[in-house]
């Protein structure tokens, strides 16, 4: 069966933070109507390299986008791609860096801050380049996309947990709240994709260590949450889904042609 994905990436979200602070999310867990997963995500445990990671299924030593100064269009093939070859539809509100992966490198704010382009991976997207862009407006943002274009697949990638993580460190009050906060932006959206047929997947790229960065094999830079909502779920607890996977398993949620790992236990 062919479903209409929504990807969420909060950017820099520890997975313990994820699994005690973000209520909503929880509660949905708790009614038997999500699941929330473990991931240990590939190194280096940097954004631009895991972004890629998760949207091609290729870990960074084989992608080539090794760190977060790479910036270069991506040679691998991506969700954005094996969607639009089957003649779906994409959108993306998201940090430049996606944009820059997938559309035009490199961004210039002027000509690709708004992209409305049916032969780009991405065909629509709102695209931002400060870490401190309100996590609200990226949802705005990523609304506005969901309900002018009807995408089959759209991307939601907002950065304020990352930006907080960086500015204040994993263990403090800004970061947790930061991650509190984004729960509540996204109670705002939940039900309501829910209930247009979205399947969703919200997780994270890395996460965040009391140094302020991420880079290394701490658990707490390396371990990120994966919920899952929708019916073309099968909340197996025993499923152990990896990052390389994310690209796969929403491949296969499209019901497009792919040749990405891909997770089955998670799906229906």
């Amino acid at each position: 069966m062919k479903h209409n994905v929504i990807l969420v990436i909060l950017d820099g979200l520890n997975y313990e933070v994820a699994r005690h602070a973000m209520g909503h999310l929880q509660a949905y867990v708790g009614a038997g109507r999500a699941a929330l997963y473990s991931l240990e995500c590939e190194l280096p445990a940097l954004s631009r390299p895991l972004y890629e990671c998760i949207l091609t299924g290729v870990a960074p030593l084989d992608s080539g986008i090794v760190h977060n100064n790479v910036s270069r269009l991506s040679n691998q093939r991506s969700i954005f791609h094996y969607a639009t070859e089957a003649g779906l539809t994409t959108a993306a509100a998201a940090y430049h860096w996606v944009s820059e992966l997938y559309n035009v490198s490199p961004f210039e704010a002027s000509r690709d801050r708004h992209t409305d382009n049916p032969a780009l991976p991405i065909q629509h997207g709102h695209f931002y380049w400060n870490d401190h862009y309100p996590d609200s407006h990226v949802l705005a943002d990523a609304e506005h996309l969901r309900l002018r274009h009807r995408p089959n697949f759209l991307l939601v990638h907002p950065m304020n947990i990352d930006d907080a993580g960086h500015k204040h460190g994993l263990d403090t009050p800004q970061y947790r709240n930061s991650a509190r906060s984004a729960d509540i932006l996204l109670a705002n959206y939940l039900q309501a994709w829910l209930d247009a047929g979205y399947q969703v997947l919200v997780t994270s790229d890395h996460g965040m260590n009391n140094d302020r960065s991420h880079n290394g094999l701490l658990t707490e830079e390396r371990e990120v949450p994966l919920f899952v909502l929708g019916d073309g779920f099968s909340l197996d607890p025993g499923a152990t889904p990896r990052q390389t996977e994310l690209c796969g398993t929403v491949c296969q949620l499209l019901g497009v042609d792919h040749d990405k790992p891909y997770c089955p236990e998670l799906l229906k």
